[in-house]
């Protein structure tokens, strides 16, 4: 059974950095792309960005491009989610999610299969 564990999540300022990490077992891990997604209160589950499974490639939603970067580390079963400059629209539960088919180059809620319990970020002003 897969099991994808966040942390790293907490109460920052606007401008401050976090990293989040998703610890990952169940699955051969290294053969699997990986995606960050987020979902504020009220408001749909969205992309944040997503590393191939090779980590040759990331894809990053617009909102994020610049500020964002994804990291793995195959031999920790683990991918990161490195947040600069964080602003208060950044605040949601942040997710991460493996889809069924390996081999892939990203990840889409459409296409994710597996998904984490999330960890709550939240940025002031």
């Amino acid at each position: 059974q897969v099991q994808l564990v966040e942390s790293g999540g907490g109460l920052v300022q606007a401008g401050d950095s976090l990293r989040l990490s998703c610890a990952a077992s169940g699955l051969t891990f290294r053969i699997y792309a990986m995606g960050w997604f987020r979902q504020a209160p009220g408001k749909a589950r969205e992309f944040v960005g997503a590393i191939s499974w090779n980590g040759g490639g990331t894809d990053y939603a617009d909102s994020v491009k610049g500020r964002f970067a994804i990291s793995r580390d195959n031999a920790k079963n683990t991918v990161y989610l490195q947040m600069n400059n964080l602003k208060p629209e950044d605040t949601a539960v942040y997710y991460c999610a493996a889809p069924k088919t390996p081999f892939g180059t990203t990840v889409a809620v459409t296409t994710a299969n597996s998904w984490g319990q999330g960890t709550q970020v939240t940025v002031s002003t």
